[in-house]
C-alpha cells in the first residue's frame, strides 16, 4: 500500500534533511509515521509546503521520501485550482491514496483538486477547523481590546479582528475541502458533527492520534511536582483563553497565596526591548495589562519555547494542567497532561468532553466562568487523595485513546477500507 501525507510542516527528520531546526509544533505526526513506515505493507511518502523555493524538492529518509514544494499565495486561486507543484508530486509517488492533515491551509484544497482531476481517492484528518473556530474567536474580549491596532497590527494589518477575517476566509476553502472529498477521519463527537454539516455524504471513519514518543516513558508523582504551580500549554492567541486563567489568579491567590502559573511559548507580553515593543500584538498587550491589574508579575511565568522533552518535565513538574480555550478539537496538550497522570482542569467546549470524564479523571468547566476554574483548581490544591484519583485515572484513559499500536492498525484499516470502496 502506497500512501502519500500532505502535512502542514516538515517532519524532523526532513528538517535534519535540510539542515533546518525542526518545528515545536505536530509532534503527534512523528510517532504515527515512525510506527506507520515500518510497517512491512506500507509504503510512506510525506510532501509539505516550504517558503522560498521555486520548484519542487525531493529528500531521502532513511524510510520515507519526503517533497517539499513551494507554499501556495494566500488568495492564489489559479494554483489552489491547478497546482502543477502538487500534480508532479502525485503523478510521481503514484499513491493509493492522500492522506491530507488538517484544513486551515490552501495546499489542503489544492491537494483535493489534484486528486479529484486524477482520479486518486483523498482522506482528511481533521485537526482544529478554522470556519467554526472563527466563531469563537474573540473569546470574551473586551470591544476595545478586539478592534485595537498595536505598531505591530497596524504594520502587518493583523489585529484581533483581522485575525478572526482570516480564520474566516481560510474556512471558505476549508468548507470546499471538505465538500470534495469522500472521507474523513476524526476523533470527537464536535468533529463528527461539524464535518457532517458540511458534507453529510462523506464517509467519517473514528481514529484517535498518537502521542509524541517522551509522552509514555514518564508518569506525574504528586510528590515530586512543585506543589500549587498551574500549567498551560499556549498563550499565543485569544481561543486559548489565557485571558480566562489570569481572571482566575486572584481568586486561587486569595487561597494559595504561593500558586505560579507556567505559561509555555514565548512571553508574548514583553517590552524589555525596543524590537519586543515594536512586536507586540493587541492580545500580548491585553494579557499583559491583566497581569498588572491583578497584580501576577511575581506569580506569572512564560517557559519560553520548550522542546519535547523539557515540555514533559514542565507536565511533570507541576500540580495542575490547565485547558483553557474557548474552543477546541482534541487538544493534544491535555492527551499529553493525561498520559502522563497530571491532573486536569479543562474547558468544556469541542472536542473536550469526549477525552476527559467530568468529576472521575479530571474536572470540566464552563469556559468563559473563571470563577469555576478557580474553584477546581484549588479543589485539587486542596486534596491530595483527588489529586492522585484524578491522575490515575486518566492515565488509564489515556493509555488507551493514544495507544500506538492500537491506533496504528485502525489507521491502516481506514486505508484498507477506503480502497475496497473506492
Amino acid at each position: 500500500m502506497k500512501i502519500l501525507w500532505i502535512t502542514n510542516i516538515p517532519l524532523p527528520e526532513a528538517s535534519l534533511l535540510m539542515n533546518e531546526r525542526s518545528s515545536a509544533s505536530g509532534g503527534w505526526l512523528i510517532n504515527t509515521a515512525k510506527i506507520l513506515s515500518n510497517h512491512e505493507d506500507v509504503e510512506l511518502a510525506v510532501a509539505f509546503p516550504k517558503n522560498n523555493i521555486e520548484n519542487n524538492q525531493m529528500l531521502h529518509g532513511e524510510r520515507i521520501e519526503y517533497y517539499a514544494f513551494p507554499k501556495i499565495k494566500s488568495k492564489a486561486r489559479a494554483s489552489i485550482d491547478s497546482n502543477r507543484y502538487l500534480k508532479d508530486i502525485v503523478e510521481k509517488v503514484n499513491p493509493d491514496l492522500v492522506h491530507i492533515f488538517g484544513t486551515e491551509f490552501e495546499h489542503s484544497l489544492a491537494v483535493v483538486n489534484v486528486c479529484y482531476d486524477l482520479g486518486i481517492e483523498t482522506v482528511i484528518s481533521i485537526q482544529g477547523l478554522v470556519s467554526v473556530i472563527g466563531k469563537h474567536y474573540m473569546s470574551n474580549l473586551p470591544f476595545g481590546v478586539q478592534k485595537r491596532f498595536t505598531f505591530r497590527d497596524f504594520v502587518k494589518q493583523d489585529n484581533i479582528q483581522q485575525q478572526q477575517k482570516k480564520f474566516i476566509e481560510k474556512g471558505t476553502l476549508e468548507r470546499e475541502a471538505i465538500k470534495r472529498t469522500k472521507h474523513i477521519i476524526g476523533r470527537t463527537t464536535w468533529d463528527k458533527a461539524c464535518t457532517s454539516h458540511i458534507n453529510p455524504d462523506a464517509t467519517y471513519h473514528f481514529c484517535n492520534e498518537t502521542l509524541r514518543e517522551e509522552f509514555y516513558n514518564h508518569t506525574w508523582e504528586l510528590d515530586q511536582c512543585e506543589r500549587f504551580s498551574i500549567f498551560t500549554s499556549q498563550a499565543s492567541y485569544p481561543i486559548k483563553g489565557i485571558h480566562f486563567v489570569l481572571e482566575a489568579m486572584p481568586l486561587i491567590l486569595k487561597r494559595f497565596p504561593q500558586t505560579k502559573l507556567y505559561i509555555a511559548g514565548h512571553d508574548i507580553t514583553k517590552v524589555d526591548t525596543i524590537k519586543h515593543k515594536i512586536k507586540l500584538s493587541s492580545y500580548g498587550k491585553h494579557i499583559r495589562d491583566l497581569i498588572k491589574e491583578y497584580k501576577l508579575g511575581e506569580s506569572v511565568i512564560f517557559t519560553g519555547v520548550l522542546d519535547e522533552k523539557q515540555m514533559c518535565q514542565r507536565y511533570l513538574k507541576s500540580n495542575v494542567f490547565v485547558c483553557p480555550s474557548s474552543i477546541e478539537n482534541s487538544p493534544n496538550s491535555l492527551g499529553e497532561a493525561m498520559i502522563l497522570g497530571v491532573p486536569s482542569v479543562a474547558s468544556y467546549v469541542g472536542g473536550i468532553p469526549d477525552m476527559l470524564k467530568d468529576k472521575e479523571e479530571g474536572f470540566l468547566y464552563q469556559h468563559d466562568a473563571p470563577y469555576m476554574l478557580a474553584h477546581y483548581v484549588c479543589e485539587i490544591f486542596k486534596n491530595k487523595n483527588l489529586a492522585l484519583k484524578f491522575s490515575n485515572n486518566a492515565r488509564e484513559h489515556a493509555l488507551l485513546t493514544h495507544d500506538r499500536e492500537n491506533n496504528k492498525n485502525r489507521l491502516i484499516e481506514i486505508y484498507n477500507d477506503m480502497l475496497n470502496m473506492a
